[in-house]
């Protein structure tokens, strides 16, 4: 009988694990992760279109944030090299959003329910802060670097310029506009293509 149980809790984990979205298989890509995930690039022209955010952008800071995996989480510190410790912060989901700045999300936008595991959710959440990031900050819809910092750092931290004493995030933000400019141009060669699959899908 144990040995029947532990046979059922096996194929419900494997079930389970087989529900979760995998990520894309080339996520340096964009016309591709979105040719694969067929919904993808409809929510996110969804989310452009509710908060005038650039795809590129937002997808730049996804890949940053959690190479788009479902579940991703903030690494644990371990300790002797093998004993689990706690992870620095509760951040989660595809855009690595902190649950208290998720909850202003869901109470800012109306969006009550979202899910950080969702893409749709977590691809407006990134557009809805970057909308936050140019009312309170300033920064222009499309310039990258400083919208990722803000995001890292918090539009706080932003006005506080507490990220000129990261050198190594002055590099990361960098490397994610760079991800915006190169997922830019790659859009323009597809995008009208995603454009008309989704209008032809939309009829079925």
């Amino acid at each position: 009988m144990p040995s029947r149980r532990a046979g059922l809790l096996a194929a419900l984990l494997v079930l389970l694990s087989g529900c979760t979205t995998s990520p894309p298989a080339d996520i340096d890509n964009v016309c591709a992760i979105f040719f694969e995930k067929d919904d993808w690039y409809e929510e996110a022209a969804d989310a452009r279109d509710q908060w005038r955010s650039p795809i590129p952008v937002m997808m730049a800071i996804m890949h940053q944030e959690s190479r788009f995996r479902a579940d991703a989480r903030p690494p644990r510190r371990w300790y002797l090299g093998f004993i689990p410790g706690p992870r620095p912060s509760d951040a989660y989901g595809y855009s690595q959003a902190l649950e208290s700045t998720w909850e202003s999300y869901e109470r800012s936008s109306g969006n009550y329910g979202a899910d950080r595991d969702d893409f749709a959710d977590a691809i407006d959440f990134i557009g809805w802060y970057n909308e936050q990031s140019h009312r309170r900050n300033g920064i222009a819809r499309n310039d990258t670097y400083n919208l990722y910092l803000a995001y890292h750092e918090g539009q706080g931290g932003h006005s506080r310029g507490s990220h000129f004493k990261k050198q190594w995030l002055l590099k990361v933000a960098r490397k994610v506009q760079n991800r915006a400019n190169s997922y830019q141009a790659q859009l323009q060669v597809c995008e009208q293509e995603l454009q008309e699959e989704g209008w032809f899908f939309g009829w079925f």
